[in-house]
């Protein structure tokens, strides 16, 4: 009977290793996943050509736009300023300060403005001009809204390499 219980005892401390480095490895694929980086799946019109209609697998990482090395023509991940539950992919064409010259409705006229992006905002828009809600719609965007710059494209492997 007493060797039966030394059996249980070793199995009970095996699993609980094993438990634990199985715990250690889940918080570290959190903290990486939320602050170091992940794969995204991005997809739409407005990034046409950059990006597939049907959808691509970006690696983004998280850190540059937390040092302030994001800037103009980096394309970056950033929580919709019309709904928030929404993520969006598109390109930074003007930081802080910077003047932005832009076609108002590119679709029906050459008409073009110009604004000075203020302070603590970005300038962003679609690289489909024609297809894409952006800083045209809403204006400038708080910088606190990108919460990623995208690296590189993963998949589909015909397009793998850096952005």
């Amino acid at each position: 009977m007493q060797s039966w219980f030394k059996k249980l005892g070793s199995i009970a401390r095996e699993s609980a290793g094993r438990a634990a480095l199985f715990a250690k490895f889940l918080c570290l694929l959190h903290v990486t996943n939320t602050y170091i980086f992940s794969p995204t799946l991005v997809y739409g019109p407005s990034m046409l050509p950059t990006l597939n209609l049907t959808g691509d697998v970006v690696l983004s990482e998280y850190i540059s736009h937390r040092l302030g090395k994001v800037g103009t023509g980096d394309v970056v991940l950033i929580q919709s300023p019309e709904n928030p539950r929404k993520v969006i992919t598109k390109r930074i064409m003007g930081m802080e300060g910077e003047s932005v010259v832009y076609l108002v409705d590119p679709s029906r006229s050459y008409r073009s403005r110009t604004v000075v992006v203020p302070k603590g905002h970005v300038w962003i828009q679609g690289d489909n001009i024609y297809a894409s809600n952006d800083s045209r719609n809403y204006g400038p965007i708080p910088y606190g809204l990108i919460q990623g710059k995208v690296w590189c494209r993963v998949w589909p492997l015909n397009g793998f390499g850096t952005l």
